[in-house]
């Protein structure tokens, strides 16, 4: 077991060279409007997690709202969908860190040790090794906070409330991010994309626990957000809804892409 899980997909989703991948985050960063200062910080975000000259701009729209807390999240509880294997419950990774080219991020050891005596948990390097869902946050991250250590979970078939336990458990304080990995609709006509895609941030800002996975790929990470939402009194703001026919592609066959914030009780609600 290699104790460092390499990029995957550097050079395909995103830049695979350290000073090119610096500036085009940076560059998608500087296109991202900024929260007025009375703003707090979001406690959990869902983004999208396609290559970034598709769904990086939606990305970093809620990446910058991190930006205050640079120094105060030193946590990030990361959940994404599996694309490649199949798992069941959610699954850790083998490896003790992640690499990408802007530097190699640790795990949080002593949160692991906590999820591994949880029945849904699992560990499946299988699951982690071609995952792009996951990996394709770690720059920006990387970008907006300083110094954090990480807790990545790929999803596979578990239900909300399994996945609720488990951000119930890390919930922590200011120092712990929720970041929930899902692209939207998949290749629908652009207006048909735009429709469902609408349907579905409505369902989401609703903090419904249903919600398909036609409408969102990473349906199960997100209902279970929902659930643990509602039980700790979030308050979710719809921050970018946009589809790859706004960014790079064509508008023949979209993929839609949703940035959402989550908010503690006196934040800014929808």
């Amino acid at each position: 077991m290699n104790p460092i899980r390499p990029a995957a997909v550097a050079g395909t989703f995103y830049p695979g060279a350290a000073a090119e991948l610096a500036r085009a985050v940076a560059q998608l960063m500087a296109g991202a409007q900024r929260a007025p200062s009375t703003q707090p910080v979001p406690k959990a975000i869902i983004a999208p997690h396609a290559g970034y000259i598709y769904s990086g701009p939606i990305a970093a729209s809620v990446y910058a709202l991190l930006e205050p807390a640079r120094k105060v999240i030193t946590r990030v509880v990361l959940l994404g969908p599996t694309h490649r294997i199949a798992v069941r419950g959610l699954a850790l990774p083998a490896a003790e860190a992640f690499e990408t080219p802007l530097g190699v991020v640790g795990l949080d050891r002593a949160a692991i040790a906590v999820l591994r005596k949880m029945p849904q948990i699992a560990v499946s390097e299988a699951a982690h090794a071609w995952e792009h869902s996951l990996e394709v946050h770690l720059p920006f991250l990387q970008t907006v906070l300083d110094q954090f250590t990480l807790v990545p979970l790929a999803v596979g078939k578990a239900s909300a409330e399994e996945v609720a336990q488990v951000l119930d458990a890390l919930w922590g304080g200011p120092e712990t991010l929720i970041v929930v990995s899902s692209d939207l609709s998949h290749y629908l006509a652009y207006r048909d994309a735009q429709k469902t895609d609408r349907a579905t941030a409505e369902a989401i800002l609703a903090l419904s626990a249903d919600i398909s996975h036609e409408q969102a790929c990473g349906a199960t990470p997100v209902t279970g957000l929902a659930l643990a939402a509602r039980e700790h009194g979030l308050r979710p703001q719809l921050v970018d809804l946009r589809n790859s026919g706004d960014t790079a592609g064509d508008k023949a066959q979209v993929v839609g892409y949703g940035a959402f914030a989550f908010y503690e009780d006196g934040g800014h609600a929808h």
